[in-house]
């Protein structure tokens, strides 16, 4: 099991959090095969969001067969006492939508990588002196590359993700206005490959997020 500051590492420098939702039955299996896709294209850091049914159980079947090859995260936590839950099933890192500095304290606790959701100045400000690793800006599409510039100007010292919205047309623009990694859904898993498990076109997809990024960092960005 690598240490908190190794899995911090581990996310910036791949520069790319892949969120994944899902329903059903055979949710675990489709989720393991979707990371494992994601994984070939060069994104290590997995985010399985809460509002998945039974998310806990799918969070520890994934950790149980995923092992060390996929960076596994639990999102959407609204409260320690989730946090904590995914933390115990497996969650190596816990994302939130809003700024809760209780679940900052608890992932503390437990050595684990935070990134608390935030949208205005204060909000970021507050989030990175309760102890975030990063702040994740949501929705970050409402509000466009340029703010992250904006806020990044007198915050140099805060480390920025966009979520929300996030493909690969903007992908680059964010990473060139600052933030150190960008989270990306429904742009990134094709809900009609998965069902016809077209694994290769993730991978295809996932490679062409990690390529804008590197790019947009060549370029000057993150």
């Amino acid at each position: 099991m690598s240490s908190r500051t190794e899995n911090l590492a581990s996310i910036k420098t791949c520069g790319v959090v892949a969120v994944l939702r899902a329903s059903g039955p055979d949710q675990p299996d489709a989720l393991v095969q979707v990371a494992q896709a994601i994984g070939r294209g060069g994104i290590g850091a997995v985010e399985i969001t809460m509002t998945t049914p039974g998310a806990l159980d799918v969070i520890g079947e994934c950790a149980n067969r995923l092992d060390d090859e996929i960076l596994l995260g639990a999102g959407t936590v609204l409260d320690p006492e989730t946090a904590r839950a995914a933390i115990l099933a497996g969650a190596e890192y816990i994302v939130t939508p809003t700024l809760n500095p209780d679940v900052i304290t608890l992932c503390r606790r437990y050595d684990k990588v935070v990134i608390p959701g935030a949208l205005t100045p204060t909000e970021i400000l507050t989030a990175w002196e309760c102890g975030a690793d990063i702040v994740k800006v949501f929705p970050a599409t409402a509000v466009g590359p340029r703010y992250f510039k904006d806020v990044k100007a007198p915050l140099p010292q805060i480390d920025l993700m966009p979520t929300g919205g996030v493909d690969l047309e903007n992908a680059g623009d964010f990473i060139r206005a600052g933030a150190c990694a960008v989270a990306v859904g429904g742009n990134l898993v094709d809900k009609a490959a998965v069902a016809a498990g077209e694994w290769h076109v993730l991978t295809d997809t996932a490679r062409k997020f990690v390529d804008t990024v590197r790019t947009a960092r060549q370029e000057g960005g993150g």
